[in-house]
Parts: structure tokens; C-alpha cells; sequence
């Protein structure tokens, strides 16, 4: 994957196929989108929950929608919503030629830092 814009408010990251992203069938395997999804929403949200403390993924729900079988993919992530607890993050994926290949949205929770000394 390829880092193109790492921000708390987008987040754009990028991957060229090549036959090990393939399933058996010539198109790109779901699991690659649902990492490009959680990836995506994840670098945004751990951007912006910043030196508070960390996130994790508690759920990631991607849709496939175009079949993809080479070229580079693109994810974008924005958020959805960001609370004290946790965040909701959609992310879309298209193709070289702009077109929507996959969607899908990504709920983390906000973890806190003790302080020091608990």
C-alpha cells in the first residue's frame, strides 16, 4: 500500500493488483478491500484521536461492487462521525478510471492513555 494523504479529517492510500491479490476467479479478493478499508479509516482516526491514545477497529463492513482484475485501487476515507468513545469512518474505493469498485464504513473505539502513576 501506498500512503497518498494521512490526515485526522481524509486519509488515501493505494494499491496496485497483481496476481497475489487475485482470488480464484481473476478478480481481486474481498479481503484485500476490507484492508484497504480498515487501513484507510484507521490511519485517519488514529490521526485525529491523536496523543489521547489509541483506536481499534470493532467493525468493518465493505460492499463489493465492481469486479477489479488489474490496475491500482484507491481508498478514501472520511469521517462519519467522531465522539469522545468511538468514531465511524466511510471509505470508498475506485478504480484507474475513477469508477466505484468497493465502499465500505469502519467503527472504532477511542481508547484512552491512563494517566501516569494508574
Amino acid at each position: 500500500m501506498r500512503y497518498l494523504v494521512q490526515d485526522g479529517d481524509r486519509t488515501v492510500i493505494s494499491c496496485e493488483v497483481g496476481p497475489e491479490h487475485l482470488q480464484g476467479h481473476g478478480i481481486v479478493h474481498g479481503g484485500v478491500y476490507c484492508a484497504l478499508v480498515e487501513t484507510a479509516a484507521s490511519i485517519g482516526a488514529s490521526l485525529w484521536w491523536g496523543d489521547r491514545g489509541r483506536v481499534v477497529g470493532t467493525a468493518n463492513q465493505t460492499d463489493f461492487l465492481r469486479p477489479v482484475g488489474s490496475g491500482r485501487l484507491t481508498a478514501t476515507a472520511v469521517p462519519v462521525h467522531r465522539g469522545r468513545s468511538q468514531q465511524l469512518w466511510s471509505v470508498e474505493v475506485v478504480d484507474d478510471d475513477g469508477r466505484l469498485t468497493a465502499r465500505g464504513q469502519v467503527r472504532l473505539a477511542n481508547l484512552t492513555v491512563p494517566a501516569p502513576g494508574r
